[in-house]
């Protein structure tokens, strides 16, 4: 069983484990299944949009898309919810892609 199919299994099992489903969502960019992988991080921003790392992908995938408006929402966003979990680190990671859409 490939990995893609071992997430789904293990999402079946518990549908609001973040975890799973930002994994899965990962698996899909790998393969280029961008929106299967934007399904399931808008899915999870909408359930829980404390979950940070979600932000920079779903981002990234809506830049793919030519979708800048969107994305530049999507950084700001992350960026917020990063500072109010003072999670520099992510918060310099969304500011730095922020900044290199907008240039």
């Amino acid at each position: 069983m490939d990995r893609i199919e071992v997430l789904k299994d293990w999402l079946i099992q518990d549908p609001s484990d973040n975890f799973v489903q930002h994994a899965l969502a990962m698996e899909y960019v790998k393969r280029g299944l961008d929106q299967e992988a934007r399904k399931l991080l808008e899915s999870l921003l909408e359930r829980d949009s404390h979950y940070v790392g979600s932000y920079y992908h779903l981002a990234k995938i809506l830049e793919r898309g030519g979708e800048k408006n969107l994305a530049i929402r999507c950084y700001e966003d992350g960026m917020r919810e990063a500072k109010q979990a003072g999670d520099q680190h992510a918060w310099q990671e969304l500011r730095s892609a922020l900044d290199e859409l907008n240039e």
